[in-house]
């Protein structure tokens, strides 16, 4: 039977002229903030003093907190009702999750006071026992509709299925799902099983509207497209709020569809689809405006950027600092020595093999070479420093690799490869960022050649020996994120990859994990992996 939690807030109608006839919900949604427990930069990384200082920071759970309670003032003030929801991957990103893995999510979500949560793959990462320091700690539900956790001992009992809420008077049902790929991206374990999603929530959907629940919700971590297709298929469903695939909607530079993007549902009403980037950046608002029966009339909203000019809740402010303490020490943490210096200079990085290169492509391959995978490609210009002989420490870990970034896996033709070499050649003259680190694989760069053709001699291991590169086959890749969605000019990543996962784990975190778990001390080398035609 699934599992039910109801909860109410004391919420009046919006004005008194439309009480009897409408009913107006404003949803509040986060997603995907992956541990940004601190402001971000641009690069949605941890802010530093001196970006601080020049106000150019965003985000933070105290940023959220504050307009979170602003806004929810502000409505209720004027007769409105509010649901603050999160679409998923609270965990893993920053030394907050590494240093308190999930206890602090469970405090600050609490403090911004959110009304129900979905899980998320990353929820995950540490196998079932690591989400109970969410699930046990936070005090809202959390529901993912596509897992049968029966069998699991850990987790029965303490995950809903679907979830009515009242709000004003009003019981809006809560149907989700989780991505059916989670068992290949995190470690749920062989006890929590998964669902077909689209079933599963058209199923749930049936027993809200049996119930009476008039008003659906699907709060989904499967990604902005599958997002679309709920829309398209359950029947029933009045809203999608989303996560995953951290899309920025609405009239802003870079989004990928409106917000709400509207979808055609099988009864032909149009149902909005809404999802809120990432990293702590932006908080949406979807109002949503019900008629007396539960049918949607109007969806409207719009994300909202969380700019230095939004203040930050001064109580959130002081406990982060306080728990930040420890991640100073864990920067201080030694995670390997190395025998002699590793070299990441810019200079060497952009326009030659590295040894800095070699060691992170190396890393990344090794993360996921069970999966399949069997080529690395990484750019010089997110190698950001070198390292000094000797002990080395976590916080030189994240000097070197101060952005991020997540290992992406997918599947690439090999004539594709070659073009993404070509493209990390392209600005060869200017030292571009996008020169190719490698792994698994060989080439030869003729700097001075015709553009298209400053590529040659590429091969790919074959057990022991190497390969002349297959145009036509199909190759396991694995590469950033950063990369992976176009940055540095690898287009060819963002339109003809398959079968992509972005969001891996921290790069640097792999690169950590990859030097401690290293025999002995490391010995930078390079083996000619890429050839230089001056």
């Amino acid at each position: 039977m699934a599992l039910r939690f109801l909860t109410a807030a004391s919420v009046v109608a919006l004005c008194a002229g439309s009480a009897q006839a409408e009913t107006v919900l404003h949803i509040l949604h986060t997603n995907d903030l992956h541990s940004r427990v601190e402001p971000i930069n641009k690069y949605d990384s941890t802010c530093d003093e001196e970006t601080k200082a020049a106000g150019e920071c965003f985000g933070g759970v105290a940023r959220v907190a504050a307009k979170v309670k602003e806004l929810r003032d502000q409505i209720t003030a004027d007769g409105g009702n509010v649901l603050v929801l999160d679409a998923g991957d609270q965990y893993q990103g920053s030394l907050f999750y590494t240093t308190y893995k999930g206890k602090d999510v469970a405090e600050y979500m609490n403090a911004i006071g959110y009304d129900a949560m979905a899980l998320g793959n990353h929820e995950f990462d540490d196998g079932p026992e690591g989400l109970l320091n969410l699930v046990d700690g936070v005090d809202f539900p959390v529901v993912s509709g596509n897992l049968d956790l029966s069998q699991s001992q850990i987790l029965k009992g303490k995950v809903g299925d679907v979830l009515t809420l009242e709000v004003g008077g009003e019981k809006i049902g809560i149907v989700s799902a989780l991505a059916m790929d989670t068992p290949e991206t995190a470690s749920p374990g062989p006890n929590v099983i998964f669902m077909d999603d689209i079933d599963s929530m058209k199923a749930d959907v049936q027993e809200l509207t049996d119930a009476g629940v008039n008003k659906i919700i699907a709060l989904t971590h499967t990604g902005y497209l599958r997002d679309q297709e709920y829309a398209s298929q359950v029947e029933g469903l009045d809203a999608v709020v989303g996560g995953h695939s951290q899309i920025l909607l609405g009239d802003l530079e870079g989004a990928k569809g409106p917000y709400p993007t509207m979808v055609t549902g099988p009864d032909g009403t149009e149902i909005p689809v809404v999802t809120a980037y990432g990293y702590s950046k932006y908080l949406g608002h979807l109002v949503l405006t019900f008629d007396d029966d539960g049918k949607l009339l109007k969806a409207e909203g719009a994300p909202i950027l969380l700019d230095s000019s939004v203040p930050e809740d001064e109580a959130l402010v002081a406990r982060i600092a306080e728990m930040s303490g420890p991640i100073k020490a864990l920067r201080e943490e030694t995670v390997a020595e190395t025998t002699a210096s590793i070299d990441g200079d810019r200079a060497n990085c952009r326009a030659r093999e590295c040894e800095m290169g070699v060691l992170v492509a190396d890393a990344m391959l090794d993360r996921v070479a069970s999966q399949g995978v069997s080529i690395a490609i990484a750019n010089g210009g997110g190698l950001r420093a070198s390292i000094d002989a000797g002990p080395v420490t976590m916080g030189e870990v994240y000097t070197v690799l101060p952005f991020q970034n997540t290992l992406a896996t997918f599947q690439l033709k090999g004539a594709d490869v070659v073009t993404a070499l070509e493209n990390g050649a392209s600005q060869y003259e200017e030292g571009g960022g996008r020169f190719a680190q490698v792994a698994g694989l060989k080439y030869t760069v003729t700097p001075t050649a015709e553009v298209g053709s400053r590529i040659s001699d590429v091969m790919v291991r074959d057990g022991e020996d190497w390969a002349p590169i297959d145009p036509e086959a199909i190759y396991g890749v694995v590469s950033n994120n950063y990369m992976r969605g176009g940055g540095d000019g690898y287009d060819v990543f963002a339109t003809n990859a398959q079968k992509v996962y972005d969001f891996g784990p921290d790069l640097a975190e792999v690169l950590a994990d990859y030097l401690s778990g290293y025999e002995g001390n490391y010995k930078p080398y390079m083996d000619g992996r890429i050839t230089v035609v001056e």
